[in-house]
């Protein structure tokens, strides 16, 4: 059974595993394509730097204010930055007391506050996805521990399919059907990726 420490613990992980592919991002990469479509491997670090940073707010007690969120000025130090960033959230995560809190995510829901556990699940996944997102921007194999993918994969699972998938500013693309692969291909076909992209 995955404890709220065990999801801690195997968020900071794929954050980690984050940080590892994205210090292999040099200048000339940042025009590169992603996954996520319409996206620059530059659109993306800033998007993940921000969500580090409205992570860490809500677990803070400070999520619900939008600013939090969003990205800023493109970053001279795109790569420093999400690093800074990365370490901020991890160390937020770890604080005392962050499990008995409730976490105000404005982007899924601007009424609802959700448990810390399963804040935190739904970072560990986003990062699992955002990971392979910069590796296969560069070309490079991503490789996680068997537990995270263990963990991310029913949290994928539970992400709504359907049309709200389509509409603009959507999260996630609508899943995509595979019928072979590893965990790490199922979690992002789940989640609105082409496991063999950019085939």
């Amino acid at each position: 059974m995955v404890t709220a420490a065990d999801i801690v613990r195997l968020d900071a992980s794929a954050v980690r595993a984050s940080v590892q592919v994205v210090s292999r991002t040099g200048p000339a990469d940042l025009a590169r394509s992603t996954p996520c479509a319409g996206w620059t491997l530059a659109d993306l670090l800033a998007h993940m730097t921000a969500q580090h940073h409205g992570f860490a707010a809500a677990a803070a007690g400070d999520g619900a204010d939008l600013v939090r969120w969003q990205t800023g000025a493109p970053a001279a130090d795109p790569v420093g930055e999400y690093v800074t960033a990365a370490a901020g959230v991890v160390a937020a995560f770890g604080a005392p007391g962050v499990l008995d809190r409730e976490f105000a995510l404005p982007e899924i829901s601007p009424q609802l506050r959700f448990p810390a556990e399963q804040a935190i699940g739904f970072h560990l996944v986003d990062y699992v996805v955002h990971g392979w997102d910069v590796a296969r921007a560069l070309g490079l194999r991503y490789d996680l521990e068997p537990a995270l993918l263990a963990a991310a994969l029913p949290i994928a699972r539970s992400v709504p399919d359907g049309q709200n998938r389509r509409r603009p500013g959507a999260s996630f693309a609508p899943g995509v059907t595979v019928t072979r692969g590893g965990r790490l291909d199922q979690i992002v076909a789940l989640l609105g990726r082409r496991p063999g992209w950019p085939a």
